[in-house]
């Protein structure tokens, strides 16, 4: 059973803080784009997340926001799920193969929309998801406005974001509870002979069957020679005795993604793999304690890469020891070397441990909470060396 949805006010004051975000930054109006894998700026200003089609969301600085897609589908799906009351349909958000539509649909470019919503022409454009933010929609931008300053603006969308709301809290701690009990049940079913995607099947049905909407990313199980990837497939391999596997998954709830990651193996962990995951280990218990509301996040960082220094493991990580979430598996920050910003609280973050000597790989994550006096933990089932 699902949680009631998310008051439809917690999306207006996201806007009203995106925009109170944008008039100190004097940006006039900020655009962002959404798909179906990367859904999360549509759909945490305005509820509406597309699939075949695209969505991109204008939000001035002053005045109401309006929800951008392609239609006709799309149109009338977004009526139905969007917050945003005001929809326009933009042709260049449609299906790259789409259909001839017996149905006749108005549609407008960026230089019929943006100028209505900011009252005028706009000087200064911030673009939201710039990496991915499609050249056709790019150029559209620059024939609304031509003389515009076009800056890249997701840092000014990730101040709202990276402090969560309460209303935004007990989807959370559900997402995580989700993903550990899937983990549990994974871990249960694990018997040599399983193939890696069979037992990634079974987290995935657990999920679904406790209410969650599916994965925030694709999944993956691996084992023995897989596991030095830090990315991965689940394949057809059937898993061993007495060899290295890594379970990699999460739920995703009602917009908000959950993540958890162990290593284990069914009988006795190989040595060197043994020896990762105790350092590995270590650097989690060091993170949870340090992650502290106030602590600067490179101090983080230090202290991290001073354990790894210590076993001559600096090498054999990718990155800093924890990274945001939320509406994305990685939301913005990091607790890396050369970060400014203090923690607060209810800042959001994965402990992300990842290791590898190659011959072996392991990552031990868990989702934690920073609270007013410290942390929460989200998720710390079996967060040890685990022989089956």
């Amino acid at each position: 059973m699902r949680l009631k949805p998310i008051p439809e006010s917690e999306y207006q004051r996201r806007i009203d803080k995106l925009q109170q975000v944008l008039r100190a930054e004097d940006i006039d109006v900020l655009v962002g784009y959404s798909s179906e894998c990367e859904s999360a700026t549509s759909r945490y200003l305005s509820g509406f997340w597309p699939f075949f089609d695209f969505s991109s969301v204008i939000v001035p600085r002053e005045g109401k926001a309006v929800l951008v897609t392609g239609g006709p589908e799309s149109l009338e799906f977004a009526r139905v799920f969007s917050k945003i009351p005001t929809i326009r349909v933009n042709p260049l958000l449609v299906e790259t193969s789409a259909p001839e539509w017996v149905p006749q649909v108005t549609g407008e470019s960026f230089s019929n929309i943006i100028p209505e919503v900011c009252g005028g022409i706009p000087k200064r454009i911030g673009v939201a998801n710039w990496n991915i933010f499609p050249h056709v929609l790019f150029e559209d931008l620059r024939k609304t406005a031509p003389k515009a300053e076009i800056v890249p603006a997701d840092d000014l969308l990730l101040r709202v974001q990276s402090i969560k709301s309460e209303a935004e809290i007990p989807y959370i701690i559900e997402t995580y509870r989700i993903t550990e009990e899937a983990m549990r049940t994974a871990l249960s079913s694990a018997e040599p002979g399983k193939r890696e995607w069979e037992l990634e099947a079974v987290a995935r049905s657990k999920m679904l069957e406790l209410g969650a909407e599916g994965m925030p990313y694709p999944a993956w199980v691996c084992s023995g020679p897989n596991t030095i990837l830090s990315l991965c497939r689940s394949t057809d391999r059937a898993i061993q005795k007495n060899e290295l596997i890594q379970f990699t998954f999460g739920a995703k709830y009602m917009g908000y993604c959950g993540n958890m990651c162990r290593p284990f193996a069914i009988g006795k962990v190989p040595e060197g793999a043994k020896k990762l995951i105790e350092v590995a280990l270590e650097a989690m218990h060091y993170a949870l304690e340090a992650i502290r509301p106030g602590v600067p996040a490179s101090d983080v960082f230090d202290g991290y890469h001073k354990i790894l220094s210590k076993y001559g493991y600096e090498e054999f990580t990718l990155y800093g020891p924890a990274h945001g979430t939320g509406s994305s598996e990685v939301e913005g920050i990091w607790l890396a070397k050369n970060e400014t910003f203090s923690l607060e609280p209810n800042m959001l973050f994965n402990i992300d441990i990842w290791l590898s000597d190659g011959s072996y790989g392991l990552r031990i994550e868990d989702g934690v909470l920073v609270t007013e006096d410290g942390l929460r933990e989200l998720t710390s089932y079996r967060r040890e060396v685990i022989e089956l």
